[in-house]
């Protein structure tokens, strides 16, 4: 059975979806003939955390740990919530920091290049130098962000000429919070710099959405290929259906994720529409950026709110197949037109409808349409939205609000790791 190293951040008891990626293919790889090592941290800063993902951890998978330094430890001395907003990536707009928020932002963007877990790297390459040699490991994986992982596998490739493949589960300079770090020209160069030379001395790049290939594949020669997060085949009891005709965000609303034309349109919906007014309920399960509640309460839809804060990975699942309706929102932005959050493909097989609202191109709204899994508009289509959403009630009402999903296996967690076997076993 063929060895492979895996260098990740984000491990069990983590939570959030950057975990999930690779404690799946840790998962399914033994069954195509790949012996995963897994490397993380021993002591990490983790700004969400499920200890129930510890249960999936396959028992026969090797786990290395080593310490890391962490500044975001320190940062809260400071401030804890502004520390664990910005390491979420939840960053208010320009005018809504304060003092504390914009020294933070620069102290972060300027000084730990590429990131603040930048100090982990030249221990781990010291150590995984043995360890490799001694167990005659020859291939790696790197996943970032945190893309300081990336460095640690630049390095070992250039040490010992492993193999090395680079998974970039998010763009880098191209990612949604980067313009806002407050970067200097010297600091913006050094990012560009570090990118480009992982992308060229990588042997290979894996992206999780078509339009970061596209945009890597103008950046390098190296083969980029797409493997995209996935969905799991999971027993999740299940919950009695919502009564009211609930539209369900599961997972943190970043502050730029804020539809105020969707917001709008379910106002002018209470307003017109009596039973609609009696019968909603907007539920945000997760972080919520200040400017979010600010435009939901400007709309008037305060008393149809329910908030609640992170929750398990499995009562998400619950709470995804209990809803009538699910809202995805992508910030409106060239940027993040690549971004295909994890929670969509298990949106995908909830069996409910999703309501999708995101920038012209997004790649999210080709896996819906190709998927017949719900709807996808942009933030400017308050009317279309509103259209949609009075059709949903309306099968609510009659009792037939359901979704008919298409073609969804080639995004189950065991078919994709098959993509990846393929891969590693090429090297």
């Amino acid at each position: 059975m063929k060895k492979v190293l895996i260098v990740t951040y984000y491990w069990p008891p983590a939570g959030g979806p950057g975990v999930q990626r690779w404690l799946k293919f840790a998962k399914y790889l033994p069954g195509y003939g790949i012996d995963p090592v897994i490397y993380v941290p021993e002591n990490p800063h983790y700004p969400l955390k499920d200890n129930s993902l510890e249960a999936e951890i396959p028992s026969e998978i090797k786990v290395l740990k080593k310490d890391i330094f962490e500044p975001y430890a320190f940062a809260e001395v400071f401030s804890k919530k502004d520390t664990q907003s910005i390491s979420s990536g939840i960053i208010p707009k320009e005018q809504k920091q304060g003092f504390i928020q914009k020294l933070m932002l620069y102290i972060r963007g300027n000084f730990f290049i590429p990131d603040a877990r930048k100090f982990w790297i030249k221990p781990s390459v010291n150590y995984l130098s043995g360890y490799l040699k001694e167990h005659q490991i020859d291939t790696i994986i790197t996943t970032g962000p945190p893309h300081s992982m990336h460095l640690i596998g630049l390095q070992l490739k250039e040490k010992l000429q492993v193999n090395w493949m680079a998974d970039f589960r998010d763009p880098w300079t191209q990612i949604g919070y980067h313009d806002q770090l407050k970067l200097t020209k010297s600091s913006q160069t050094k990012h560009e710099q570090l990118e480009k030379e992982v992308l060229q001395k990588a042997d290979l790049i894996i992206t999780t959405s078509y339009t970061t290939q596209k945009k890597f594949r103008e950046k390098t020669t190296t083969p980029v290929e797409v493997i995209t997060n996935g969905y799991d085949v999971e027993q999740v009891e299940m919950l009695p259906m919502d009564e009211k005709f609930s539209l369900s965000h599961i997972g943190s609303l970043l502050s730029g994720r804020n539809p105020e034309n969707l917001w709008r349109a379910l106002s002018e919906l209470i307003s017109e529409n009596k039973d609609f007014a009696a019968d909603f309920q907007l539920k945000l399960i997760g972080a919520v950026g200040e400017p979010v509640q600010e435009s939901i309460q400007k709309a008037g839809l305060e008393q149809h709110l329910h908030l609640k804060n992170y929750v398990s990975h499995h009562e998400a699942l619950q709470l995804q197949r209990n809803s009538q309706l699910l809202l995805l929102i992508e910030i409106n932005s060239e940027e993040t037109k690549g971004i295909i959050p994890g929670k969509l493909f298990e949106y995908l097989v909830s069996d409910r409808p999703i309501l999708a609202v995101g920038p012209q191109g997004a790649d999210i709204e080709k896996i819906i349409r190709e998927t017949n899994t719900g709807s996808f508009y942009l933030y400017s289509q308050k009317e279309e939205i509103k259209t949609f959403l009075l059709e949903k009630y309306e099968l609510f009402k009659n009792g037939d609000l359901k979704s008919f999903p298409i073609g969804l296996q080639q995004y189950s967690r065991k078919a994709l790791t098959g993509k990846l076997a393929q891969q590693i076993k090429k090297f």
